[in-house]
């Protein structure tokens, strides 16, 4: 066994008596030009630098994993921003620091970071912490490998194919491809790109000026990144047809066909179709079925954005919600949501068996993909990706299913639900709280009256002091850390909450804390 380092075994306190008191860049270091002795020499001490991670590591530990998710604390120690740029020090300098002053510096970064972790936070479609994706988030920044070969990712190529096929089983494919993206909205973009490529393959070459006018059709309570990918990927964003929805913001299957022969009539080529399967605010489900129908009818094709929603296919009880999604050419898939893998984690899924995803993406860099390879060279998987560095997604996904299996993945989904329907039926038995509609999913939208609104709501002025409610409260349970929660406007209604339950940490006490601190917050508004 290799010596430790002299200052291994001391306290932490003399260690960091000792470490402030050492250089941190020697002369020969900062001086521009090396010496042959200076450049046969270990330019990093590994055995300082695995001192100060351990150190760091306890520090996180402390902050954001102990401190993260314990009610007693704060969810955010909320400072204006120009507070937190100075108490940050946020300048990079010529000289580096101590090691006594950087551990400050990651104490501060946790102290100040909002805790996504904590139970009383439901700001965003994702919440709470999972340990063993955790770990496995941890492996792959140590490991600090690209995912496009074999031969630098042998584990992962193998891992994130079994992870990718686990997924579209659920989907209900027994076959397919897929790969892993930087969020949902990067994998909303591959799907369009896919339906481009496949209608007219020519796109890859010659370019749009070929194609006629396209036409995309999308949801009124889709997510903006069809928008994105319509405008990034050269459609325009005009050509993107907006299908009405109905009262609980699931696309219209008749508008649907509607919009299509709109589009035939104005001379667009009609191509995708975008279904959601868990919409942002609403918490929508698409019906699949009927929106497979005319799609298969008229050769379109069918992608389902299940990046919110997509986790209801673990569980028996609910995946109804997602009743035909077999029948898509794609599905976008966000682990990091509901299934709590961790950000980012998201996933493009195909029923297409002809390798369409590498033969409309491939560059063929030779540097990379060598023909000649001693391996089977299908395993460079990197040519399916717009990207050329591509990071590890799949470990903390492959390493929490091992831990909890699909059972205990299934028995988190359905959790959730029912913190949903304990919610809901509090809400109701509570005085000013004014459920918007009746949710389908985790989302739970409601208007938070005070009492001075109560039986005033045919005042000419109603809906604007109920609109600076909810930024309000907001603001409230910021400033004094209590928990987090969104609200928007949306849809001609003025502004009101979106509560999301996922957190596996949550409980009722903690539904009804939410309940209590809303009260609490408004009732002088």
């Amino acid at each position: 066994m290799s010596q430790l380092p002299r200052f291994w075994n001391l306290g932490w306190s003399s260690f960091l008596d000792w470490w402030s008191n050492s250089p941190v860049v020697s002369e020969q270091e900062s001086s521009p030009l090396y010496g042959q002795q200076q450049l046969n020499e270990t330019f990093l001490d590994h055995g300082e630098g695995q001192q100060f991670l351990t150190k760091a590591f306890q520090v996180i530990l402390e902050e954001v994993l102990c401190k993260g998710t314990d009610v007693k604390e704060k969810v955010c120690d909320w400072r204006e921003p120009e507070d937190l740029a100075a108490l940050l020090d946020l300048e990079l300098r010529e000289n580096g620091e101590s090691q006594h002053q950087l551990l400050k510096r990651v104490q501060d970064v946790a102290k100040y970071s909002v805790k996504t972790n904590h139970p009383r936070f439901f700001n965003q479609l994702f919440a709470g912490v999972d340990y063993h994706a955790l770990a496995g988030r941890f492996l792959t920044e140590a490991l600090n490998t690209s995912q496009y070969t074999y031969e630098v990712a042998p584990v992962f190529v193998l891992m994130e194919e079994e992870v990718l096929s686990k997924l579209r089983s659920l989907v209900g494919w027994t076959h397919g491809d897929g790969i892993f993206c930087p969020g949902g909205t990067v994998s909303n973009m591959y799907a369009m790109n896919l339906a481009r490529f496949r209608a007219f393959p020519e796109v890859k070459v010659k370019g749009q000026w070929a194609l006629p006018r396209l036409a995309v059709f999308a949801s009124q309570e889709s997510h903006y990144s069809v928008m994105k990918a319509a405008a990034f990927q050269g459609i325009g964003t005009e050509n993107v047809f907006k299908v009405n929805v109905d009262d609980r913001g699931c696309m219209n299957p008749e508008d649907l066909c509607e919009k299509i022969e709109l589009a035939k009539s104005q001379g667009a080529v009609p191509f995708f179709v975008h279904a959601t399967s868990g919409t942002t605010v609403k918490g929508a489900f698409d019906p699949l079925e009927s929106i497979a129908d005319i799609c298969e009818r008229l050769g379109l094709w069918m992608h389902v954005d299940a990046a919110w929603g997509g986790s209801v296919l673990l569980s028996n009880e609910h995946r109804h919600l997602m009743k035909g999604v077999e029948r898509a050419d794609s599905v976008t898939w966000n682990p990091h949501k509901m299934m709590l893998t961790g950000l980012q984690c998201s996933a493009i899924l195909l029923k297409d068996t002809t390798d369409l995803l590498k033969h409309c993406h491939c560059a063929d860099a030779t540097y990379l993909f060598q023909q000649d390879k001693f391996y089977d060279k299908s395993l460079d998987t990197g040519d399916k990706s717009i990207q050329c560095g591509r990071k590890v997604d799949c470990l903390k996904l492959w390493l929490m299913w091992k831990a909890v299996g699909s059972k205990g993945l299934e028995g988190r989904v359905d959790r959730a639900f029912a913190h949903v329907r304990y919610l809901v039926e509090e809400m109701k038995r509570r005085e000013g709280f004014q459920l918007i509609w009746e949710p389908e999913f985790v989302n739970v939208c409601f208007w938070f009256i005070p009492p001075s609104l109560r039986g005033d709501e045919n005042s000419p002025d109603y809906q604007d002091r109920l609109s600076k409610v909810a930024p309000t409260i907001k603001e409230r349970m910021m400033k004094q850390g209590t928990m987090m929660v969104g609200y928007q406007p949306h849809g001609g209604r003025v502004n009101f909450f979106r509560m999301i339950v996922i957190s596996p940490q949550v409980s009722h006490e903690d539904m009804t804390f939410f309940l209590d601190e809303i009260e609490r917050l408004g009732k002088d508004l």
